[in-house]
């Protein structure tokens, strides 16, 4: 709507996992070297959390890219909150496995360790990824995670198991200490810095086709300001800022359309923020 005025080839700001538009800051760039490199090693289990819409599901995104299908046989679990069965019978469907209906949870085990072991024989690693998996029912969900990660050689792990999910995932795992001891590689992602907002931004206009100067230096200030950071929170502000930009023919988004656009979604700045933190925790 608003691309031909910004002479965009597409929206830069979009809330889906596109990995082109990846912007891998220090904090980024370290999440996704150290999942890597849990998979590469077949280390057993790891762990990314971070606040909701700082960036994992773009990463799980970019981690897919990254393997070869002539390597690794790979399930990704977007929607964890299932039965333990039901969880096991996903796992096996998208690793290539099929599973009959009264099939009982020994008989999906033994299916599942027979799908590890062709897929190691045939020189090919099988990894999991769990994305949101704070949604994992905690009872007895973690437990069946961590008996996967019982199919294991002498030398290696059969299965990596990637967990990524917001924080309180953590704390759900740090109350189950015997999947806890399992998890090899961990890793949180924290918002981005003020210069990396700014580069944030610039970096995803870059990719849809915009010179870098749309938005004026004090836009970007106050922008962290809004978003704390957090690039969906961002991306939410940025694509309206554009929007009201385009129909004020503004020659740039401004400081103040981006104040003006953050309080109609309802953000709060981060000094604000911290005085109602204060005010509630004094």
């Amino acid at each position: 709507m608003y691309e031909g005025y910004w002479n965009l080839k597409e929206k830069p700001f979009e809330n889906t996992p596109d990995p082109r538009f990846i912007y891998l800051s220090q904090k980024h760039e370290e999440a996704l070297s150290r999942l890597i490199y849990a998979i590469r090693e077949q280390k057993g289990a790891a762990l990314l959390t971070g606040e909701y819409g700082s960036g994992k599901t773009l990463i799980s995104r970019v981690i897919l890219n990254e393997l070869s299908a002539d390597n690794y046989k790979l399930a990704f679990i977007f929607n964890p909150k299932l039965t333990s069965e039901e969880l096991l019978r996903e796992i096996i469907y998208q690793l290539g496995g099929e599973t009959a209906a009264d099939s009982s949870k020994t008989d999906l085990l033994h299916k599942l360790n027979e799908i590890l072991y062709k897929n190691n024989q045939e020189g090919k690693n099988s990894v999991v990824l769990i994305d949101e998996a704070q949604a994992i029912p905690e009872d007895s969900g973690f437990e069946e995670l961590r008996l996967l990660l019982n199919f294991q050689l002498n030398d290696r792990f059969l299965i990596t198991l990637i967990l990524m999910g917001q924080p309180e995932l953590k704390e759900k795992i740090e109350r189950v200490p015997q999947f806890r001891q399992r998890i090899s590689v961990a890793y949180h992602l924290t918002a981005l810095s003020k210069k990396e907002t700014k580069l944030y931004v610039k970096h995803r206009l870059t990719v849809a086709g915009a010179g870098p100067d749309i938005f004026s230096g004090g836009a970007f200030s106050e922008l962290h300001r809004f978003s704390a950071g957090i690039p969906r929170r961002i991306n939410n502000i940025c694509d309206i800022a554009l929007l009201v930009g385009s129909s004020k023919k503004s020659y740039r988004v401004t400081k103040r359309m981006i104040k003006d656009v953050s309080m109609d979604l309802g953000e709060v700045p981060m000094d604000m923020e911290q005085k109602l933190e204060n005010a509630i925790n004094g």
